[in-house]
């Protein structure tokens, strides 16, 4: 579990990245650092990108039902207004930002500002995803979660999509994506024929009794 560095002397920032493939715990670890932040009195102000909707407008909400309010934003330039007089500044989905957040969250983190971003390290293509290849080199702390792999069990790394469209961005849960490790991830639909025919025998043998 990722425990918060402590400084004894001056007020340092930093930035803290949490990455993973889909359904792997990112939100949820964000929200639970933002939380403990928060009841040690320290001001917090989170940021989520405005094309996120899919639970809600305004609220960062994980895949369990857990949440925290947030403000969404357009461009990543908008940050630095929003965080001034706060000592924590957290942003999921980073993946959807623009490609300038890491200079943005660079330079949140010089002020003093420790900057928590929670993101997909790749697409559904495996390739590195938006802005999240520079926070991951600029950060100086980075966590790296895992899903389950819902074909063999083992630690899922990958994000894939079940459906037809190649669109980069495409808001989505469970019904269009699943995690899964490597090797499954690169097995692609044939996977996707395996449960279907498994389900069709299943069904065709609870149909004798």
């Amino acid at each position: 579990m990722f425990l918060e560095p402590h400084f004894k002397s001056q007020r340092s920032g930093w930035i803290e990245v949490v990455c993973g493939s889909m359904f792997s715990g990112k939100t949820e670890e964000l929200i639970r650092r933002l939380r403990r932040a928060k009841i040690a009195n320290q001001k917090v102000q989170i940021f989520k990108p405005a094309v996120d909707t899919r639970y809600d407008e305004e609220k960062i909400v994980s895949h369990n039902a857990n949440y925290i309010d947030s403000i969404p934003v357009e461009h990543s330039k908008t940050l630095i207004g929003l965080s001034e007089g706060f000592d924590v500044v957290g942003v999921d989905e980073a993946q959807f930002f623009d490609l300038g957040l890491p200079l943005i969250c660079e330079e949140l983190a010089t002020k003093g500002i420790r900057v928590i971003v929670a993101g997909l390290d790749m697409d559904y293509t495996g390739k590195p995803f938006g802005p999240m290849p520079h926070l991951l080199s600029v950060a100086e702390y980075i966590t790296k979660v895992h899903a389950i792999c819902q074909h063999c069990g083992n630690l899922a790394t990958h994000s894939y999509r079940k459906i037809n469209e190649s669109g980069k961005v495409l808001l989505g849960e469970k019904e269009s994506y699943e995690a899964r490790c490597r090797t499954c991830y690169n097995m692609g639909n044939i996977l996707d024929l395996r449960s279907d025919n498994q389900k069709e025998i299943d069904e065709s043998e609870g149909t004798l009794f």
